[in-house]
């Protein structure tokens, strides 16, 4: 079924002969560009005349709409301003869904006029599509491109055009689209009533937990669509291994490493093509003779080649992600160049073994094991509104909150490339699970599906093509350093005759190189000796329960809170619904809240200790307290176990794909929230902690070498600004451990009895720089955080920002002595007109606080405009203010 016959290839020395036979002919260079605007639509109900019609560029289309490509009809729709925005308050249930009002509504045609101009001798040019969901049919200047039934939201296809282009250069395309064969009930089930799943395509759009229906269920052209030039002959789907033996280090002079590497060869024409497949890496080529029967694709392989002194790819945190560009070429013989194609490869090797004492998988990088910090990821946004940029800016605050890991969740897709090439760009591992929920795919009995389990456990409907589609989605990623585990699908396998193929066939051949797990919280990965599904807790949690209560040894999703604050909630939530949710026992969250998924269950029990909330700015400055101890008790209580308890732990989840607040570091528009500074200071590489529970003072080390001469210092304060010196001390610790060191558990409470305390703890490194930097607040010794309610203003507090470089800002802020701790305090760079803030921006640390006699500096990354900026800072006991940027 899926033939991958190779051909033997050898290592060839420098090709001066071939080089100077080839420069004295004519070639074709690779050529592809993206048909990315001057797109028309229209739905097909307004629409009688038929493809080949359409498709002839002297059909009008004087009526047809501008649309997004790639884009969705509802993407299309909010751009020409027929819909409101779907993201705000309650707009979403103004929007017709498919359900209800039929598959035509949202059945559209696409059309785009584009020129290019016949193909000369030799030339093929191809239409490739990189996505479309769910069915299309495709036309061309009056004729039918696609002969076979294109299906399926997981597939690229291309289709050669070459004697279908106009001889004058002016083309026209001409593509209806269909919605998924079955939409699905949006009933308020994960998934709707589950049927959503009958398709290859994405669950979520029916409705989950965490977002409402998404009207159109993604329909149209979702991804990129190119026209790319090539010779007779098509490169495709080159693949790089690279393999790296034995235990590395990060620094150093480094032993070889073996690059393994295949391309597909397409023979396009009638006859035999003889030809070199070639490619380079770090200045050399390595090469292969190749005889390609005609009207076949096949795939060849070159001989190994011995990679010396390599620059690895490492994880975020322990090293560089260093990336070769390597060149595929194919000349074909006495004509010159038919085909090139780049990819960018990271030389690391991805390695698994069990842990005995956790009982669990753990992972190796390189041959240094390394714990797994992650976030679960849905999707950059909900209605597939993709950019370079916004994967930039959403991977660095992954990197950002010091996580090593992303695992690409079942229900949504296999993320595109750009995705990826972040990824590797920002040293972030991927876990990525194919297309299965155990909500909708019957792992469970659940009275909102409509129908049974095992109906159900057979979902999709055509398994042949989620294999197609498998396959195809791994030659797109494969070659990416970041890619670290495949997995079957979340909380539940595939069918039988989907998991046999995909585990023993298709991934052994395409990829090979990774770990594959057939469920997200499989007994393989993690054993589950508890009961249970194998995963969580979600929601609140008191700080105790991640430190003393054992879960999952790699859990697969466990995590907390996430509302923003009163800035993030005013962006998608009216002013009429500025309320604060549950006010009290008897009032229930305003209908906006809940629709935007606020579950309230347990918030109020963690804000009200710091004083019920006087508005809704209040609540959300005091959610943010809550937020920040959450993430960082929730990956402190895990670190604290490491190679004890736990191997990993991934947190559900660290990203919302819409305006929800069911568990986010940052909000849709990109403005992180409290949630992100907790973990990035939970998650230092090398790190200073204290249990919540007896006050044990610990430190893990998560790098791969020892740390020796750091010296610990350790503070208190009362809530007047006092300071108690508990130690100062030199320390050391191992390599990837943890380490106890003393108890301040009496210390606090006697300090902190009445009004509650502060804790600072410090590690400095021989140069006395800060490696760690913690400050932890307390509650009384009721529970209450009576001192920080009355804690006096901070009003001596001095703070100035200064631009070092191009979109870089430095702020620092000095308390001076004899002044309280200038607590929680926000940093924002801000439109200097509106004072809106400017989204995004990278800050290296935020809602800090200053003890009397110190200062902190933050350093803003951000791409500068040409808006006049200013910083405000406002913290729990320092009133707003706005700082001039001194140049």
């Amino acid at each position: 079924m899926f033939n991958l016959s190779k051909i033997t290839s050898s290592f060839s020395k420098p090709l001066h002969l071939i080089g100077l036979l080839l420069l004295s002919q004519g070639i074709f260079a690779q050529n592809q560009y993206e048909l990315n605007s001057g797109w028309k639509c229209a739905p097909i109900k307004n629409i009688k005349e038929n493809g080949q019609a359409i498709s002839s560029p002297n059909f009008s289309l004087n009526t047809w709409k501008p649309a997004v490509v790639p884009g969705t009809v509802l993407t299309t729709m909010l751009a020409n301003k027929e819909i409101p925005d779907p993201f705000y308050g309650l707009n979403n249930e103004k929007i017709p869904d498919i359900y209800h009002i039929g598959r035509e509504y949202y059945t559209y045609w696409f059309v785009k006029d584009f020129k290019e101009t016949s193909a000369v001798e030799g030339q093929t040019i191809w239409l490739k599509f990189r996505g479309i969901n769910y069915s299309c049919d495709i036309y061309l200047n009056g004729k039918k491109v696609n002969e076979k039934p294109f299906e399926g939201m997981f597939l690229r296809r291309a289709f050669n055009i070459t004697k279908l282009l106009a001889k004058d250069g002016n083309n026209r395309l001409a593509v209806v689209v269909y919605p998924p064969t079955t939409v699905g009930n949006p009933n308020g089930g994960q998934g709707g009533d589950g049927t959503i799943a009958k398709n290859v395509s994405i669950q979520y759009t029916a409705g989950w937990d965490w977002i409402r229906p998404i009207r159109d269920r993604n329909t149209g052209i979702w991804d990129k669509v190119y026209i790319e030039k090539t010779g007779k002959v098509n490169l495709k789907d080159p693949h790089i291994i690279t393999l790296v033996p034995e235990k590395r280090t990060p620094e150093g002079v480094q032993k070889p490493a073996i690059i393994k590497a295949t391309a597909d060869l397409e023979n396009t024409s009638d006859k035999k093509i003889e030809g070199t497949l070639v490619y380079s890496i770090d200045g050399q080529k390595v090469s292969a003779h190749v005889s390609l029967a005609p009207h076949t694709t096949t795939t060849v392989a070159l001989s190994d080649y011995t990679l010396k002194n390599p620059k690895l790819w490492w994880p975020a945190g322990y090293g560089k992600q260093e990336l070769y560009t390597t060149k595929f070429e194919f000349f074909e013989q006495g004509k010159g160049l038919s085909d090139q194609e780049t990819v960018k490869v990271g030389v690391r090797e991805i390695q698994t073994d069990w842990n005995s004492t956790t009982q669990s998988r753990q992972v190796y990088v390189n041959g240094q094991k390394v714990f797994i910090k992650g976030g679960n990821w849905i999707i950059s946004d909900a209605m597939l509104r993709f950019s370079d940029e916004r994967y930039d800016a959403e991977i660095r605050f992954h990197r950002d909150m010091n996580l090593n890991l992303i695992r690409i969740w079942g229900g949504a897709l296999v993320e595109r490339p750009e995705f990826y090439e972040a990824c590797d760009r920002y040293g972030l591992l991927v876990f990525q699970d194919f297309w299965m929920s155990g909500d909708c795919n019957g792992r469970w009995i659940d009275p909102m599906k409509k129908e049974d389990q095992w109906t159900r456990r057979q979902y999709p409907d055509n398994h042949p093509l989620f294999l197609e589609s498998a396959a195809d989605m791994i030659k797109m990623v494969r070659n990416h350093a970041s890619l670290a585990m495949w997995c079957g699908g979340n909380e539940i396998t595939p069918p039988e005759d989907i998991l046999v193929p995909l585990r023993d066939e298709i991934l052994p051949k395409l990829d090979g190189t990774r770990w594959f797990v057939d469920y997200s919280n499989s007994d393989a990965m993690s054993y589950n000796s508890l009961g249970g599904n194998g995963d969580g807790p979600y929601g609140i949690q008191p700080l105790k329960v991640f430190w003393e209560q054992r879960t999952f040894p790699f859990n697969s999703e466990v995590g907390s809170v996430g509302t923003g604050d009163y800035e993030s909630l005013r962006r998608f939530i009216p002013k009429e619904n500025m309320k604060v949710p549950y006010a009290d026992a008897q009032t229930k969250p305003d209908s906006v809240w809940t629709y935007h998924t606020y579950t309230g269950v347990g918030y109020n029990d963690f804000i009200d200790p710091y004083g019920k909330p006087k508005d809704i700015k209040d609540f959300g400055l005091k959610a943010q307290l809550v937020n920040y101890d959450q993430y960082r008790g929730l990956i402190e209580g895990f670190s604290a176990h490491i190679w004890d308890w736990y191997t990993g732990v991934i947190i559900w989840k660290t990203q919302n794909p819409w305006t929800a607040m069911r568990g986010q570091m940052y909000d849709y528009y990109l403005d992180p929230n409290a949630c992100l500074y907790g973990l990035r200071n939970g998650s230092e590489l090398v790190h200073i902690m204290a249990n919540p529970i007896d006050g044990m003072l610990m430190m893990v080390n998560n790098d791969f070498k020892a740390h020796r001469n750091l010296m610990l210092v350790a503070k208190a304060y009362n809530m007047k600004g006092e300071e108690k010196l508990i130690t100062q001390v030199f320390t050391y610790i191992e390599a990837s451990s943890v380490k106890k060191i003393l108890s301040v558990k009496n210390i606090l409470d006697e300090m902190g009895a009445e009004d509650g305390s502060f804790l600072s703890l410090q590690l400095l490194d021989e140069k006395q720089q800060v490696v760690s930097d913690n400050f932890y607040w307390y509650p009384n010794s009721k529970g209450v955080y009576a001192g920080l309610q009355k804690l006096p203003t901070a009003n001596k507090l001095t703070i100035s920002a200064k631009q070092i470089g191009v979109g870089k800002i430095q702020v620092t802020l000095r308390n001076p002595s004899n002044n309280p701790v200038a607590f929680f305090n926000r940093i924002s760079l801000v439109d200097a007109a509106t004072k809106e803030r400017i989204l995004p921006v990278f800050y290296d640390n935020n809602y800090i606080s200053v003890v009397a006699g110190a200062e902190k500096t933050v350093i803003l990354d951000y791409k500068p405009t040409q808006t006049q900026t200013q910083v405000s800072v406002e913290g729990w006991n320092y009133p707003l203010q706005y700082i001039e940027i001194s140049k």
